[in-house]
């Protein structure tokens, strides 16, 4: 348990890292160059997934199932794939359907996929190495 609550909350940390580039990066396309605020929340989760990969590996995960790093990092990016649809989703209707300001919306999304996202590459990449 203790494992697992060290790397939660390591996890935690390279997340709210990403979260504020995440975040940043989204205000910047929308404020100064005026994208849809759904398509540039893609864009900056996509960045934002990416630095969480990089610091999940530098302070949160010691032990990773496979050697190629590519693979993880694809891996990686494909389980947040699950992240983008719920971010879209939850964005999307925050602002649409409840009148929420994007930033707000964005911040419940990062809430809602947060867990799962732990939790699906905790158990699928950060474990116990394997052959491949």
């Amino acid at each position: 348990m203790t494992r697992l609550l060290t790397e939660a909350i390591g996890y935690a940390a390279a997340s709210g890292c990403a979260l504020c580039v995440d975040m940043t990066i989204l205000w910047i396309l929308v404020h100064f160059f005026s994208w849809d605020y759904v398509i540039a929340a893609t864009c900056s989760y996509l960045v934002g997934a990416v630095v969480a990969y990089e610091l999940s590996v530098r302070v949160a995960f010691k032990q990773h199932a496979l050697r190629d790093r590519r693979l993880e990092f694809a891996t990686f990016m494909g389980i947040g794939a699950a992240g983008i649809v719920v971010n879209e989703a939850v964005i999307f209707m925050a602002v649409n359907q409840l009148g929420m300001h994007y930033l707000v919306a964005k911040s419940i999304a990062a809430g809602c996929t947060f867990t799962c996202n732990f939790l699906m590459r905790r158990q699928i990449l950060f474990v116990r190495r394997t052959s491949v």
